[in-house]
């Protein structure tokens, strides 16, 4: 009986258990060999050059190392990187591809609990559910929290930057509300558009016409400060904008002079720089929620992740084709 190809898990400690429990692990070894005792978030020393030399898959995921010429001379016998997490950009050189290894991500799975964050912030931030909150709190007249004059989500505008596959998601779960959705992305046709429920527009007519902007593009050289000072001004009086994509995405000095003015409200779970500094001002304002980086998988949530990669791998071993396969091209535009 030949031996089982042999699998080596790079991923960070704290979040292994989580996106690979033990009956994960089990199912795993029908297919290859790991050691699920160790963990690699460094490619340097012997154990680890003993492991690559007779590694055929990596599984990979938060803290994994990158992915260079250095790592595939040590691991000459490698076909395939199953990424257990979001964006392989960090740590796959494009050697990786020049090799004819295949590389798969989970970021599908990673994308739906960013898009049911998203969904949530879109409802309580029409509902302006944080700055009422606060002036609940502060034991403000019940006029200042309780009026709901010209909020709630219903028969309002969603703008959404960037089909990207949390957009995607975005866009799926708008349709179950009453509104009107725009959709700004350089890759997709109006047909493709109106066939997600949106009409395409350009960025600046998506900030002008939308009560709430959502955004879900990827950090590019082309896409830093997409939502500038010009674009915030665009936005209708009393707007929302939530970004749990990049914080490059958004021009945080002028993102907090427009949401101190009170004319802009903001939901952030990613900022430029991140984290923000102690005492920065956006923390400080009653319109803005700054939440620490945590839409995407979290806990419970984990484990879909290593389950999307298990059965990515297993697709691979019975020649089928892989769900979250990452070609070459489109390397550049991710996240």
């Amino acid at each position: 009986m030949s031996r089982p190809p042999v699998a080596v898990f790079a991923i960070a400690p704290w979040a292994f258990h989580d996106v690979f429990p033990a009956d994960l692990v089990d199912r795993l070894r029908q297919s290859v060999e790991v050691d699920a005792t160790v963990t690699f978030t460094s490619f340097e020393g012997e154990a680890a050059a003993r492991a690559l030399a007779g590694a055929e898959f990596l599984l990979t995921g938060w803290g994994c190392p990158r992915i260079d010429a250095e790592v595939l001379k040590a691991a000459p016998g490698l076909r395939a990187v199953v990424h257990a997490a979001g964006s392989v950009k960090a740590i796959v050189d494009p050697v990786v591809y020049e090799r004819g290894i295949l590389v798969s991500s989970a970021a599908v799975a990673n994308a739906v609990p960013v898009a049911e964050y998203t969904i949530a912030m879109l409802v309580l931030g029409a509902k302006r559910v944080f700055e009422r909150a606060g002036h609940y709190a502060a034991g403000a007249d019940r006029s200042a929290w309780q009026q709901g004059a010209g909020t709630g989500l219903y028969d309002c505008t969603v703008g959404v930057i960037g089909a990207s596959r949390v957009g995607r998601h975005v866009l799926r779960r708008l349709r179950d509300f009453e509104v009107d959705i725009l959709l700004s992305d350089p890759y997709v046709s109006p047909e493709e558009a109106a066939e997600m429920g949106a009409e395409l527009v350009d960025v600046d007519e998506l900030c002008r016409r939308s009560d709430l902007v959502t955004v879900h593009a990827p950090a590019l050289a082309e896409t830093r400060h997409l939502l500038d000072e010009r674009r915030l001004g665009l936005l209708p009086d009393r707007a929302v904008v939530i970004n749990t994509a990049r914080g490059s995405l958004i021009d945080t000095e002028a993102l907090t002079r427009a949401c101190a003015s009170g004319r802009v409200s903001a939901v952030l779970d990613v900022t430029d720089p991140e984290p923000l500094p102690p005492g920065h001002p956006l923390f400080g304002l009653p319109n803005v929620l700054v939440t620490p980086h945590v839409a995407g998988a979290q806990g419970r949530e984990l484990r879909r992740l290593g389950e999307y990669a298990i059965t990515d791998l297993e697709h691979f071993m019975r020649g089928r084709p892989m769900r979250g396969r990452v070609t070459a091209e489109q390397l550049a535009r991710l996240a």
